[in-house]
């Protein structure tokens, strides 16, 4: 086999850790200058006796500055906690639907900052596109279907990694695309699909053999479970607000540039051998809205066909948020932050163990926001300037060169290159949302979940103090970040 069509390896560049100045982050940089600023005031006005009655306060602040929480400087947690207390004292961590008070007609159903997404239905595609007036952008889904990865040959493999590549590119090479996300979530089975494909393809001649058959198929049908992969493309309304004047203006005009990013991204995608389904309607996105607050009536809506597919009532009934926790109408839910990616080489299929594992719920989001070429080139150029500059100011105090250092800024070289050849520059989060019926449950499938992610060799981090929002960006295919 020829090294065209072997697997190769890939490697992702690291999370910068530079700060500011001397490694310290800006809040860091302020906290340490307020220390210093009591110290040498307490040292001059006072002397050593000031400094032993201010040491309390200066104590403090260098305690803030420099001792580790969960990974994080203790100053770097004021503003998480900061704004859940005040979200408490607001009430703002409770949701309950308000059945006698409908919402204003065109706006989905959803709580928190997300209740003031508006759809708009495109005549001519049949799509619903689901507008965010305070962020300007304008979000289209698609379901997309696929062959097995992990049960390709490794040639083909590398193929469509390849192809997959040509798709992002693809979407950065757009100045209208302000984010797309892949959502691949695990749902509860109906068994419809099996008794489908035994009603068309079976023999059901009345033998011992089909009633064994058919019998199986009715009790692990059921019992199963499916994978829904859907990609979401957001207009930046911002940035095409010249096309959408010269298309119409408002929002025909958007709905008419969406549509042409809409049509680019489905080719792109045929070209890689994936399998585009028609862009979602509202019937299909109330139920992608519903089953993700309400995990138990999926095979339920699965059965009936027609049943949830009214926007208007496909938000939660309740919504409780709590520290590290997110409950809704019949599932605990708990999102997980990907802090860091493979430092080693792995291969295209290092997600397996987590896109894999069986028996518990969860949806695993990807949100990629394109960086304009011109752009990332500057922000590479920039990025080069900073890592010589830090190094000679290092080499001038004596500060011995840091191995993380230097793989930093071979990857930043790496990205220059990768930039140069035609490759598209994205910045990616990573988010796992987790649910359950129960909490002791939860517990251990977030444990399980975890465990999968270091077999795939991820660093994953529980989104404390901010569930709500991570909850909408991860499970919801409407293109949010947090």
């Amino acid at each position: 086999m020829s090294d065209e069509f072997e697997l190769h390896p890939v490697k992702f560049s690291r999370v910068s850790r530079r700060g500011m100045l001397l490694g310290l982050t800006g809040p860091q940089l302020v906290t340490a200058s307020i220390a210093v600023t009591i110290l040498v005031s307490a040292l001059y006005f006072g002397g050593g006796e000031a400094v032993t009655w201010t040491s309390p306060a200066w104590a403090s602040v260098v305690a803030l500055t420099w001792v580790p929480v969960a990974g994080r400087p203790a100053i770097e947690w004021l503003p998480v906690t900061g704004h859940w207390a005040a979200r408490v004292a607001a009430k703002q961590t409770v949701y309950r639907k308000r059945v006698t008070k409908p919402r204003p007609a065109g706006t989905l159903a959803l709580p928190g900052d997300a209740a003031s997404l508006r759809m708009h239905l495109d005549p001519d595609s049949g799509a619903v596109m689901v507008h965010d007036p305070h962020r300007a952008t304008l979000t289209a889904v698609l379901e997309v279907s696929h062959p097995a990865f992990v049960l390709l040959d490794p040639g083909e493999q590398e193929r469509r990694v390849h192809a997959w590549g040509r798709v992002l590119a693809t979407a950065c090479r757009s100045n209208h695309v302000a984010r797309l996300q892949v959502l691949e979530r695990t749902l509860p089975d109906s068994g419809t699909g099996l008794a489908q494909w035994w009603s068309s393809h079976g023999h059901n001649d009345g033998s011992w053999v089909a009633g064994v058959y058919q019998d199986l198929i009715d009790r692990a049908g059921p019992a199963g479970e499916r994978h829904v992969t859907t990609i979401s493309l957001a207009l930046d309304m911002k940035t095409a607000a010249r096309a959408i004047r010269s298309a119409g203006r408002g929002m025909k005009g958007a709905a008419a540039v969406l549509r042409q990013e809409m049509t680019t991204l489905t080719s792109a995608l045929r070209t890689a051998d994936l399998r585009p389904s028609p862009w979602y309607g509202p019937g299909q996105l109330a139920v992608m809205l519903r089953t993700a607050y309400d995990p138990q009536v999926a095979a339920a809506l699965d059965r009936s066909g027609d049943l949830g597919q009214d926007l208007a009532t496909a938000g939660p009934v309740a919504v409780d948020e709590r520290w590290s926790r997110l409950r809704t109408d019949s599932a605990f839910h708990a999102v997980l932050w990907v802090s860091d990616w493979p430092r080693s080489q792995v291969y295209p299929g290092f997600l397996a163990p987590l896109m894999l594992s069986s028996g518990i719920r969860r949806s695993f989001s990807m949100i990629c926001d394109p960086i304009r070429s011109d752009q990332a080139a500057r922000s590479i150029r920039k990025l080069r300037t900073e890592y010589v500059s830090d190094a000679a100011q290092r080499a001038k105090v004596g500060q011995i060169e840091d191995a993380q250092q230097t793989a930093e800024y071979q990857d930043v070289l790496r990205q220059e290159s990768d930039l140069i050849a035609g490759h598209g520059v994205l910045r990616y989060t990573g988010l796992i949302t987790v649910s359950a019926d129960s909490e002791a449950e939860l517990e251990r499938a977030t444990a399980a979940i975890q465990q999968a992610a270091i077999q795939a060799s991820l660093e994953t981090r529980l989104l404390v103090g901010q569930q709500a929002g991570a909850f909408t960006a991860s499970a919801l295919p409407l293109c949010r970040g947090i």
